[in-house]
């Protein structure tokens, strides 16, 4: 247990230097001091640049799919639950150290052949949107409204407000329901 607990502090340490300080600064020295530990000890858990943002991404990844397929059967709608689930857990239930995120970016950065593990939960998340029992369309301009909004506060361009984002998303979960 604690070998993973550590593992994820690192993580959060890099993924807090390529948010605060940008990729240019996330190297091995610096997370290790960020998190706390040896290079040693980084280097025990990522033994390379490459290996820690591949390991921020995969981190990202299976907490968003695990948290998408909890939601989903835990859903009770008949039809466009995975759509809804997927809007709900990006809106209402994201990761809950946002910084985290920054991992996607620092994966194009480094090796955008890192981003596959996301690349292949998106191509699965579109095969469940086109086969959630509502208008594929439909569910997949939900998809792409629901990204936007994230991505654009990922890259920190536009952060529409609570309020506003609150709107939207009780449209965006109307209209699946339509």
């Amino acid at each position: 247990m604690a070998r993973a607990t550590r593992k994820i502090e690192i993580l959060h340490a890099a993924s807090k230097i390529v948010s605060d300080r940008g990729i240019f600064n996330l190297t091995l020295e610096a997370v290790a001091i960020e998190a706390g530990v040896s290079k040693g000890g980084l280097l025990y858990h990522f033994p390379s640049k490459e290996a820690l943002v591949k390991g921020m991404v995969d981190h990202l990844a299976a907490n968003y799919r695990d948290k998408i397929a909890a939601s989903v059967e835990e859903s009770t709608e008949e039809h466009g639950k995975w759509i809804s689930s997927y809007a709900d857990v990006t809106f209402n239930n994201p990761y809950p150290n946002k910084e985290m995120h920054a991992g996607l970016l620092a994966a194009k950065a480094v090796n955008s052949d890192l981003l596959d593990p996301i690349r292949d939960l998106y191509n699965e998340w579109q095969a469940a949107i086109e086969d959630d029992g509502i208008d594929p369309i439909k569910a997949t301009v939900i998809r792409l409204a629901t990204d936007g909004i994230w991505l654009s506060e990922l890259f920190d361009i536009h952060h529409l407000g609570e309020d506003k984002k609150k709107e939207i998303y009780l449209k965006l979960k109307n209209w699946i329901n339509e």
